[in-house]
């Protein structure tokens, strides 16, 4: 570290102590709901058997990309926008730029494979399986995680290089690299082309390679169906919305001089919070198989819920025997050898467990397992 400056102070989104506090309130919201939104979609695509195709196998991973993205920079903005003192460490700072242009990049390479993947379903349907098998997919995701990693690599290299002789206030949410070149006490034309090259070239080929991509399913939507192309626009659709908000304030920020405008802020607010919330939303109001994945999980998770809660009748303690009454079972007595009585809830936990093992072996329910409680 060629560096005198061991802190840096992160002026946030405002100064005035008012709109501060609104600040934390409506990012507070955002980030919870991003969050909920996100797992959502990761627990019922890991969980739904309907939703076994490639692109969920990646829409899996842009939720979890799109969460942990939201997470390098929205909880220090909750956090700053209370607290007195708004600093941020020098190895902090670096650790939040990797993770920024790490699970950026991880996003920005998935939502490719999302493309990629739509391509091959509309364009070559009858090799589609073929081309995109569970093994195909699983390596392609590891090539995202392995470029993903290069890229960030290669931005934290550039930021470690700068030295900052005095000046540590940061006009920003958070640590990123072009904030940092306006501190950088050397002449920071040659690493601001690095970083053009870098984050920038990689916004903007993407983007095109996107937009082609989108191009040719569109091309080649002419010999399908009504039906077809209703169900292959639908998709596509939710897809480029999806890509438009994301790289547009990206290309915005990293393909250019390293210089500040007042509206920059916003441009990050917008896609490092707002994109990864937009995202669940864009991808289930828009997706039927997700909804009604998602109905089915909930459906689920509330008849286990009453099936628990019902299905242990009555239950009663008399001296030391535990008696139970299970719906559509027979009647059956549980030991209990302890020594001065047992708790309540200890013994409801064991009468769960009997009821959820009912239909096998009773052994391991015996005093011999049974915790004894003193009196």
């Amino acid at each position: 570290m060629n560096s005198s400056v061991t802190e840096f102070i992160l002026l946030g989104l405002t100064r005035d102590a008012g709109k501060q506090k609104a600040v934390f309130g409506v990012f507070l919201i955002l980030y919870l709901a991003t969050l909920l939104g996100n797992f959502l979609i990761v627990v019922t695509i890991k969980i739904s058997r309907t939703l076994g195709s490639p692109m969920y196998f990646f829409l899996f991973y842009l939720s979890f990309a799109d969460a942990c993205f939201s997470t390098t920079t929205a909880p220090r903005l909750i956090v700053d926008a209370l607290a007195q003192k708004k600093t941020i460490s020098y190895k902090e700072c670096m650790t939040q730029v990797f993770a920024a242009h790490f699970f950026g990049c991880m996003e920005i390479l998935v939502l490719i494979l999302m493309a990629f993947d739509r391509y091959v379903a509309i364009c070559k349907p009858l090799r589609y399986t073929t081309i995109m098998s569970r093994h195909v997919c699983s390596v392609l995701v590891i090539l995202a995680w392995v470029g993903s990693c290069i890229h960030s690599s290669a931005q934290i290299f550039l930021a470690l290089r700068l030295p900052f002789c005095g000046p540590n206030v940061i006009d920003h949410y958070f640590c990123d690299l072009q904030p940092l070149l306006k501190l950088a006490c050397m002449d920071t034309y040659v690493i601001n082309l690095l970083v053009v090259s870098n984050s920038g070239a990689i916004c903007t080929v993407s983007f095109i390679i996107l937009l082609m991509s989108y191009v040719v399913i569109l091309y080649s939507l002419r010999n399908h169906s009504t039906e077809g192309r209703r169900k292959a626009l639908s998709t596509c659709t939710s897809h480029f919305i999806v890509v438009v908000l994301f790289f547009g304030p990206c290309i915005f920020m990293y393909t250019r001089p390293p210089t500040t405008f007042p509206i920059d802020k916003t441009v990050a607010v917008f896609y490092t919070i707002g994109t990864p919330l937009l995202n669940p939303l864009i991808y289930t109001l828009r997706n039927v198989e997700v909804k009604n994945a998602m109905k089915k999980l909930w459906c689920r998770t509330l008849k286990l819920h009453e099936k628990l809660e019902t299905s242990v009748k009555t239950w009663t303690v008399t001296g030391k025997h535990c008696q139970c009454s299970v719906n559509g079972g027979r009647r059956r007595v549980l030991h209990l050898a302890v020594m001065g009585g047992i708790s309540q809830e200890l013994l409801f936990g064991r009468v769960l467990l009997f009821h959820r093992h009912r239909s096998g072996s009773v052994r391991g329910f015996g005093s011999r397992n049974m915790q004894k409680v003193k009196g």
